[in-house]
């Protein structure tokens, strides 16, 4: 009877073993590639943490928000999105589809917005305490805690305070002055165009006069003739946009401007509001990018008080965030600076004395996470302990010790809790999904909240390793990432594939989970290619003479350390040497046209996507940074113009743009295929209609099959 059942069990079993072992034989596909990687093979989360008091968070879990203790035990309900909508529906509301973004005003009440609503739920009695609805058109909505919302309808600004009683700030009818929007193209950290004052009675914003900037066409092929619909694009070296500063008073319905003077085309960057709302703080940069001044001004008047301090740099300024006050002392605020080199926090006082440098190292602060209550301690996210990694520290604002509060490798992400003695801690390696722990403020672990399971577990996964190599100068040290294919065999030859980006800004190589790598490398593995990315000199968070390197000659030194990355492969031994591609978009895609070009003893097959090919035709704030203007470096702008080189081309070279790109105007490839049609180049081109700077939501599916087929035709 024993044997029987034993005969039995096996066979109950070896089919559940042969699953187990054929699920793990599973190939990605694209829909995996691009849409999993987002979705259904993302690692396990909580989604949007907050602490709502000193002994719990909360975070989003299906159609409910939950709050954890700090003691354990399950997560408790504290609103159900059902709860929510009944709560709407009875004082007239629209229904939410899921729970959007939000916030705690206190431990009890709610605050988020539907669509151009904002609401505020007590949680305890299920009632709405409070809603402010503005126009169904507005966009840029900024809501102060009083309730009052600033937004923007087309180019003008509007007010709906708290009694939903309506201020229009501006009633512009030229379309070439804008209010209340972000200005200079969103370079210096900017990403909004209005800013409350502490006690919410007056409104700074943002004055954009783009008049003298040339119309740049973009045509929309869905009307039943195509139409035109002109943006404003300031191409380096021409008339730039003209901003300046207002307040709006609520009480006076009055508006003052700060007197910020000339050149016009200067940038106004790091506004802040002092603490007692009577100045404004002002970031001056001049359009050279080499000299900022930080000025502060009546908010009342719009006169200069003073100038606190100003940094100069041959090559460029970058100031990119705003002053942080400190609330126990409001006459001192943190200041961020790259002045010695690298990202660091300097304590200074309103009359412009600098205090202390709380921060130095050659490494750099990537965040401020914030403060205890009595800012004893401050909490800050490094790059101290390797560039591809991101940790936290506290720092005692006596004495400015640190101490290092994340301990595992990896990249973490934290929220504070109000108290200043608790996070949640967030971190994934290249071999770990996703953990998140609740910890002390001292990185002593309190309890494991989330581990995620291996969402790739049921894939044949290649492996994957962050490697080290040095540049093209021998002297520094830069962070790859290599993707063997499946089913290694060193004996056998390989065809390569290197995905470049390696401009500023961006970082490819993090040693997070999958080492911070799209899916689509690893479907290209698992076709039998070996995938390398290399963070050149000139990308990001490696400090500013990584980073300026680049300055008035983009292109060149990027190349030089790319082909140390291609000395690395034939150093493996098992790559073919006569197969290797290569493949990037936007800084990636010039990047990629420049190194086919110059290289094609090297280079087969290249797919480059929205390539910026004259940086001519790039736009001011980002192309002068680095570049110059064409008048003051011609030679350079003349060096880096790809459509000069097309005579070079001799490989296999794709370039993909889309029709309505704002970003990198379609124009530079049109250039550059022009040019080889001149030189008598073959070359090929696809163009994705009305898609901007990239290729998103479902049609990205596409893109990447037109990218791997491309290889897959001629380089495999």
């Amino acid at each position: 009877m024993m044997n029987k059942l034993k005969i039995i069990f096996l066979f109950i079993l070896l089919p559940v073993l042969a699953g187990n072992l054929y699920a793990q034989d599973k190939m990605l596909t694209m829909r995996d590639a691009v849409v999993g990687q987002v979705s259904y093979l993302y690692p396990q989360y909580l989604s949007m943490i907050h602490w709502k008091d000193t002994k719990s968070f909360t975070h989003v879990k299906s159609d409910a928000l939950v709050a954890e203790s700090l003691k354990g035990g399950s997560a408790k309900e504290v609103i159900t999105l059902e709860e929510i909508n009944e709560i709407l529906k009875a004082a007239g509301k629209d229904a939410l589809k899921y729970i959007p973004q939000y916030s705690w005003k206190d431990e009890v009440i709610l605050c988020m917005k539907n669509e151009n609503t904002f609401i505020e739920i007590n949680t305890k009695t299920k009632k709405l305490e409070f809603s402010n609805s503005f126009d169904s058109r507005g966009e840029n909505s900024d809501k102060h805690k009083t309730g009052r919302v600033a937004y923007t309808v087309e180019n003008n600004l509007y007010i709906s305070d708290e009694r939903e009683q309506i201020f229009a700030v501006s009633e512009e009818k030229n379309r070439g002055i804008v209010y209340g929007q972000e200005v200079h193209r969103r370079e210096f950290g900017i990403n909004k165009g209005t800013f409350w004052s502490p006690d919410g009675s007056k409104l700074a914003f943002y004055r954009k006069d783009e008049t003298m900037v040339s119309d740049y066409p973009i045509v929309n092929i869905e009307t039943r003739v195509a139409s035109l619909e002109n943006i404003k694009y300031p191409m380096a070296g021409m008339a730039s946009q003209n901003v300046t500063l207002g307040v709006y008073s609520l009480e006076n319905e009055e508006i003052v401007y700060m007197k910020t003077g000339e050149p016009k085309d200067q940038y106004l960057t790091s506004v802040t509001w002092s603490p007692d709302g009577k100045s404004i703080y002002i970031a001056l940069l001049n359009r050279e990018q080499n000299h900022m001044k930080l000025n502060c001004y009546n908010a009342s008047t719009g006169e200069l008080e003073k100038t606190l301090f100003e940094e100069k740099n041959d090559r460029y300024v970058e100031p990119q965030t705003p002053l942080m006050f400190l609330k126990t002392d409001p006459e001192k605020f943190i200041w961020q600076s790259r002045r010695d080199g690298y990202n660091h926090l300097y304590l200074y006082d309103t009359n412009g004395k600098l205090v202390s440098q709380i921060t130095k190292g050659d490494w750099l602060v990537t965040d401020i996470i914030g403060f205890d209550p009595k800012e004893e301690y401050l909490f800050i996210e490094s790059t101290e302990k390797s560039p591809i990694e991101r940790h936290v520290y506290k720092i005692n604002m006596k004495d400015y010790s640190k101490s290092e509060v994340t301990k595992e490798e990896g990249v973490h992400k934290v929220h504070l809790s109000p108290d200043g003695k608790y996070l949640t801690d967030g971190y994934s390696n290249i071999k770990t999904p996703k953990v998140i722990n609740l910890i002390d403020a001292n990185g002593k672990k309190i309890r494991n909240i989330l581990t995620s399971d291996n969402p790739l577990k049921n894939y044949k996964m290649p492996e994957a390793e962050l490697i080290t190599i040095k540049s093209a100068d021998g002297k520094t040290d830069l962070h790859g990432r290599l993707i063997k294919p499946i089913d290694f065999d060193k004996s056998k030859k390989y065809p390569a594939i290197v995905y470049v980006y390696g401009g500023p800004h961006a970082q490819l190589v993090m040693n997070s989970w999958l080492g911070a790598s799209r899916l689509w490398q690893y479907l290209m593995a698992q076709k039998g290619y070996v995938m390398l990315t290399i963070d050149n000199r000139g990308s990001a968070n490696r400090g500013f003479e990584f980073e300026s390197v680049i300055h008035r000659n983009v292109g060149e030194l990027e190349m030089a350390d790319q082909m140390k990355g291609i000395e690395y492969l034939q150093e493996l031994g098992y790559v073919d040497m006569e197969r290797i591609g290569v493949h990037g978009w936007s800084y990636g895609g010039f990047m990629t046209t420049s190194l086919i070009l110059n290289h094609p003893d090297v280079f087969k097959v290249a797919v480059a996507g929205g390539p910026v090919i004259d940086w001519s035709l790039y736009e001011v704030m980002y192309g002068e940074r680095y570049m110059d203007t064409p008048q003051e470096n011609p030679e350079g702008y003349k060096k880096n113009n790809l459509a000069l080189q097309a005579n070079k081309l001799e490989g296999k070279l794709m370039l993909i743009h889309g029709a309505i790109d704002p970003v990198v105007v379609w124009q530079n490839s049109l250039k550059f295929i022009r040019a080889c049609v001149e030189n008598n180049k073959q070359v090929d081109y696809f163009v994705y209609p009305r898609h901007e700077h990239n290729v998103s939501g479902m049609d990205r599916i596409h893109l990447m099959d037109k990218v791997t087929n491309y290889f897959e035709d001629y380089l495999k």
